[in-house]
């Protein structure tokens, strides 16, 4: 993937004087605990409003802005639809994007700036280009990471510090005949376990699979276990109970699909698997509407101070018309935050957390938690609350991001 820093001659309406820095000289770097201090976050953004997607990645030392971030020349540009990615705090970000299967290290130099340090490439285990979302990253240590690619169903594994592909893992099986398989946006870790949830929608057409699965990967060996179950669809997105067991829960795009298409889907769900035994649990099925009082649902985001949330649909403040794409019922601002209960398995609205999109990112920003909310069309991105249940918007900027990292 080709990288460049200078600007593209866009029209901007907003403008903020910000210390959005790039860099370009390769030999510069500190050690991200030299002289410079304080937080630094990395915003990736991708333009989708031009003729050619272009994303730009740009630095601000806070998350907190009474006006838009503008996007000037300093900030860095990246041909196609961009990643950043990488281990907060540890001055590193590395990008990657569709137009190829290179990665890009940048390292934050003493003065604040990013400066190119390293490239590897994924080509040579047939990947061809890399996206879609930044969880598709997993990072192990500062030595090992993965990239999970479902084109050729198989994580690379890869060392981030001497920026060499050091194998692969076979991930056959995760890959269903004419469907499109979709990773988690936010996969579970535990101690030496990675835990991605998959999802599936057919290739052409409305719909969902009637299929769940998970791929469990070893850290400590490598080695990975997928298991499936065919209960119900789209069982994307989850978190660990108080028990220890990990409840995936349809994602919300499923449950717009189930609202509109009705009883020729999947009925919305959630599921138990046990991490130790790498099993679903048989006995364990709850319909997310009954969490919801048969309203649509979907979706379980875990928060912070061990609060869980599930999305649900206010069809007060969104009116759904026959014929709506599910995609635009998923988008719609009208998906409100109800905090979750175990034992048994419960739900209630919470009063102080605005309605939003349902098509939600979470971002650790020191000890904050913030979600995103993108505007229609794809124009702009927020970055939202999540910690004191606020849902007060912290910063927005133009585009549609995917990824966020505190890189100091």
């Amino acid at each position: 993937m080709k990288l460049a820093t200078p600007l593209r001659s866009l029209r901007f309406v907003t403008a903020l004087a910000l210390p959005l820095l790039a860099g370009c000289d390769p030999d510069d770097t500190t050690d991200p605990g030299g002289p410079s201090t304080g937080p630094l976050y990395a915003i990736t953004t991708q333009i989708l409003t031009a003729d050619e997607p272009v994303s730009y990645i740009l630095l601000t030392d806070k998350v907190d802005h009474t006006e838009p971030l503008a996007l000037d020349e300093k900030a860095i540009e990246v041909p196609g639809r961009a990643l950043g990615v990488g281990i907060p705090k540890s001055g590193h970000l590395y990008v990657a994007g569709d137009e190829g299967a290179t990665v890009t290290r940048y390292t934050l130099s003493s003065d604040g700036r990013l400066v190119p340090s390293g490239v590897v490439s994924f080509a040579g285990k047939g990947v061809s280009s890399i996206g879609e979302y930044q969880s598709q990253f997993q990072f192990v240590s500062p030595t090992k990471a993965y990239y999970f690619d479902g084109r050729t169903s198989q994580a690379i594994v890869w060392n981030p510090s001497d920026m060499t592909v050091t194998g692969s893992i076979n991930l056959t099986g995760i890959s269903v005949e004419g469907a499109i398989l979709t990773f988690s946006a936010v996969p579970i870790r535990r101690e030496n376990q990675v835990i991605m949830p998959l999802g599936w929608r057919p290739a052409t057409g409305i719909g969902i699979v009637k299929q769940a699965g998970v791929v469990v990967i070893d850290t400590r060996t490598d080695t990975a276990t997928i298991v499936k179950d065919d209960r119900c669809g789209y069982v994307r997105e989850g978190v660990v109970g108080p028990d220890g067991m990990v409840y995936i829960a349809t994602e919300v795009y499923g449950s717009a699909v189930r609202r509109m298409a009705g009883e020729n889907t999947p009925v919305p769900c959630v599921l138990k698997f046990d991490p130790q035994t790498l099993k679903f649990d048989p006995s364990f099925f709850v319909e997310l509407s009954t969490l919801a009082k048969g309203s649509t649902a979907g979706t379980l985001f875990p928060g912070s101070n061990g609060n869980v949330y599930l999305r649900v649909l206010d069809e007060s403040i969104y009116t759904v018309k026959d014929g709506t794409h599910p995609r635009l019922v998923a988008s719609a601002p009208a998906w409100k935050w109800w905090k979750v209960e175990f034992n048994p398995l419960s739900a209630t609205p919470v009063a102080s957390l605005p309605a939003s999109t349902g098509s939600s990112f979470l971002y650790q920003a020191d000890d904050r938690l913030l979600f995103s909310e993108f505007a229609s069309g794809s124009t702009a991105t927020s970055l939202r609350e999540l910690t004191d249940q606020s849902g007060k918007v912290t910063t927005t900027f133009q585009g549609v991001a995917f990824s966020f990292l505190q890189v100091r």
